[in-house]
């Protein structure tokens, strides 16, 4: 953590940067801090890139050269792109892909010798912490049960909230990339089935709230059918996941105008949310656009308000 390299131009505003390394996609997030009496921040700048990380990691174990290159190229672009919006402080972090690579730490420590971005692997838990911590404000205006659920291209992790307050924080090997890659073990499937289980006996009335570019684009497409929805009903969503699988990925991107890299991973997304909807027994999904990268901010700014003198 930390930005003590960079050459930024001081401004009156204070703002911060999150870099994201998931399993598809790297995403650099700027946001400005607007005002410090109620805190608020304006997104300054959002660039997503499909490195597409796991589909190495998953089925050979490891990053390769080429994805390697890629990376270290992304990294000093983004560098560039905070020097030039004058980024205060920042944090990188690594989820799924980075943590099972094998030579996952080697490749970072390049980046950061070769772009000078400092990068941190987090675990499946900090990773969902700072996904629920993101959103907590939201969340405690709320009465009742609400999952929290990010999926990724290597993990799926939920935040179990009730009247308000976390219970309940975990992190499954279950992601869009590892199950195009066919990697992910049953042993896991069946973990995640019996934890919805218990939870759902535990927490009843449970509502789901999403997160990830997925349910986003998910969301979109039912809202396009029907602009009334301001939450997504799971009958919706299962009518639009049975259309989208009978599709070649082609067909996907011409009728819902989806880029490459999305149009693969928007089923099984779909697949994941709808089986912890149906175990749960949610009727509806809340699509807030968060995610990983507005947690990592959120932190930072905490930090900073706490050691502030």
């Amino acid at each position: 953590m930390g930005n003590d390299t960079l050459d930024k131009v001081k401004e009156s505003a204070v703002t911060y940067a999150a870099i994201d390394i998931g399993s598809n996609a790297v995403r650099l997030l700027i946001k400005q801090l607007e005002s410090e009496d109620h805190p608020r921040f304006s997104k300054v700048l959002l660039v997503r890139v499909p490195l597409r990380l796991g589909f190495d990691v998953f089925s050979q174990g490891r990053i390769t050269p080429k994805k390697e290159k890629n990376m270290i190229r992304l990294m000093k672009a983004y560098r560039q792109l905070m020097k030039i919006y004058g980024v205060d402080d920042y944090r990188a972090c690594a989820t799924s892909a980075m943590r099972d690579a094998e030579n996952g730490r080697e490749i970072l420590k390049a980046v950061e010798e070769k772009a000078g971005v400092k990068i941190e692997i987090i675990d499946g838990q900090e990773e969902a912490r700072m996904i629920y911590n993101n959103h907590v404000e939201y969340m405690k205006a709320r009465k009742g049960n609400f999952m929290y659920v990010d999926v990724g291209g290597g993990s799926t992790e939920i935040n179990l909230l009730a009247d308000g307050e976390l219970v309940c924080s975990r992190s499954y090997n279950i992601g869009t990339v590892r199950i195009l890659s066919d990697v992910v073990a049953d042993s896991e499937w069946q973990r995640l089935r019996n934890d919805m289980k218990d939870l759902a006996v535990s927490y009843p009335g449970i509502s789901i709230i999403g997160s990830g570019g997925n349910i986003n684009k998910l969301f979109k497409i039912v809202k396009s059918k029907d602009n009334r929805y301001s939450r997504m009903p799971v009958t919706a969503l299962k009518e639009l996941y049975d259309d989208l699988r009978q599709m070649t990925v082609e067909e996907r991107m011409e009728k819902y105008s989806l880029k490459p890299d999305r149009a693969d991973v928007i089923v099984p997304a779909g697949k994941i949310f709808l089986t912890i909807s149906e175990i749960t027994g949610a009727e509806y999904i809340y699509v807030p656009v968060i995610g990983l990268a507005d947690g990592i901010i959120d932190g930072l700014y905490a930090m900073h308000r706490n050691v502030a003198p």
